[in-house]
């Protein structure tokens, strides 16, 4: 159950950074509400992962499913540019959280 914890709460990573972009320096009430809420729900996720999954292991995932997804929404939403070594470095990024989870003995 560990790693469907830490893939929710690694999306909700993205959806708490989306929501602090949209907030304006928190000047606007429900980006600002969604990004707490989702903020809080991400840490208690990550944190009930770590029950189980090591805490290098865990917090990589966490934070490298919140990077490329907060690309990918940049790219989608924002208008964001995207090159070859962004996407380079993006892929670079997946590949690492794929062989973390591949060592995990969780």
């Amino acid at each position: 159950m560990a790693w469907p914890m830490l893939v929710v709460a690694g999306l909700l990573e993205v959806v708490w950074a989306f929501a602090m972009k949209q907030s304006e320096g928190f000047t606007r009430l429900w980006p600002t509400i969604i990004m707490a809420v989702a903020m809080v729900a991400s840490f208690a996720l990550l944190a009930l992962s770590m029950r189980s999954l090591p805490l290098g292991t865990a917090y990589t995932v966490w934070t490298g499913i919140g990077a490329v997804g907060a690309f990918l929404v940049g790219i989608t939403f924002l208008g964001e540019g995207v090159s070859a070594t962004r996407l380079i470095a993006a892929a670079l990024i997946v590949a690492g959280l794929a062989l973390m989870k591949l060592s995990s003995t969780a």
